[in-house]
């Protein structure tokens, strides 16, 4: 669950009274449009996107206007506009005129989950405005914090000095930003980003001022409800995977899917927030989907995810992973049985594809599970290997993808050549 840009954003930093770009939406009045021109000189204007949509400056989705005619031209170019991010193409759905704000530097900031740490980090660089990983080390500072403690103002404070930040700027920034930290705490987020946030003159006072803004909510919890944002705009565009999986959320345990890149060549059934978070992170660009199927989701219903799965994505796939921690509840039999039922019953229909299964699992039932797994998988003559929950889910992950290198450059067609 994403958003992105000051449309709905605007509501987060209210919240916290940080200070951001004066805006307009798509209904604004041509005398609205100009009234906001008289007061900054200029606009930005974006087409919006529903979820958390980004790089759009990249690819020439923000137009800058010094007239009327200039930003009512924009709104016609860019309210239906389509981007492709990441693998999908998007339909944008409106557009926000922004105030430009001119300032002397471009300020980056963010809060996130650290999967490495496992504990929420800050990233700060006064040389923001572009990607943070196309900085250079001394430029960007990444420190953790202390959940129980929260933000502090020194924290921020070294950060700015390391990074060489103007020292004009520091003490408006370490005013304003640990308030971000309440809202990154309290509402159900894993991650805030803005970027940039330009410095401009109020009262003869230099101030932050948020020009942008993404965020991640953990949907199982139900803080983000509180902020009384709209579920909709959470939704980007479903592909026909998606709609047909996520029909199946009336049943017990989970089963939302994220469509990631179906030129990918992993097939990931994840099992829990962090399998999904570890996988969609170590797998990147090789994984066809984000998922979590915990919850102890009945044999029915683990049957129909896999036999959807397997229609869309077993012909294109290098690898089958099956990857999650150790469970408490979910039965790991009931799991691989419905897993490995459907791919057993989907050869039987359209025949052998050459595909290699890893396992990294743990929880009840599990060896009875896996020795279900590997004996469909011995019976159908396809390579695994199978990992219990003494090992470590990242080594899986990393194991998943050297094998899915191999398979492509030489381990189906040594597998093709045996006599099976």
């Amino acid at each position: 669950m994403q958003i992105s840009g000051l449309k709905y954003g605007a509501q987060l930093l209210e919240l916290v009274e940080f200070p951001y770009a004066p805006f307009l939406t798509a209904d604004a009045t041509k005398e609205e449009i100009q009234t906001l021109l008289d007061q900054h000189k200029k606009l930005v204007i974006k087409p919006f996107f529903s979820g958390g949509v980004g790089k759009k400056g990249k690819a020439g989705l923000v137009r800058i206007a010094d007239n009327l005619q200039d930003a009512l031209q924009a709104k016609k170019e860019l309210y239906f506009a389509t981007h492709l991010y990441g693998a999908k193409t998007v339909q944008a759905s409106g557009v926000t005129y922004e105030a430009f704000i001119p300032s002397e530097i471009e300020v980056y900031f963010s809060i996130t989950a650290s999967t490495i740490h496992r504990k929420p980090i800050f990233t700060i660089s006064p040389w923001g405005g572009i990607d943070i990983e196309a900085l250079p080390p001394e430029k960007k500072k990444v420190t953790w914090i202390d959940p129980f403690i929260g933000l502090k103002s020194f924290d921020i404070t070294n950060a700015l000095v390391d990074t060489g930040c103007p020292e004009p700027y520091i003490s408006p920034l370490v005013q304003n930003l640990p308030k971000l930290w309440g809202l990154y705490d309290n509402y159900g987020l894993t991650t805030l980003e803005i970027n940039p946030i330009r410095m401009t003159y109020q009262d003869n006072r230099l101030v932050p001022m948020a020009c942008d803004l993404k965020a991640a909510f953990d949907q199982d919890n139900p803080a983000w409800k509180r902020l009384g944002l709209p579920s909709t705009i959470f939704q980007s565009d479903i592909t026909p995977f998606e709609a047909e999986i996520n029909q199946l959320r009336t049943y017990q345990g989970q089963s939302d899917v994220l469509e990631l890149n179906p030129a990918g060549t992993i097939i990931p059934f994840m099992y829990g927030g962090g399998a999904n978070s570890a996988a969609t992170e170590t797998l990147g660009a090789s994984a066809i989907f984000a998922s979590d199927f915990g919850g102890n989701p009945p044999y029915e219903k683990m049957y129909e995810i896999a036999r959807i799965v397997f229609k869309h994505w077993l012909k294109k796939a290098n690898v089958l992973l099956i990857i999650g921690g150790k469970a408490n509840n979910t039965d790991i039999y009931v799991t691989f049985k419905g897993i490995f039922d459907a791919l057993r019953d989907h050869v039987a229909l359209h025949g052998r594809h050459p595909i290699y299964t890893v396992v990294g699992r743990g929880g009840p039932n599990l060896i009875k599970g896996m020795f279900y797994g590997k004996d469909i998988l011995d019976t159908l003559k396809l390579p695994y290997k199978m990992f219990g929950y003494d090992t470590s889910m990242i080594q899986v992950l990393e194991y998943a993808k050297r094998i899915d290198q191999w398979w492509a450059e030489s381990g189906r067609k040594e597998y093709e050549k045996k006599k099976v």
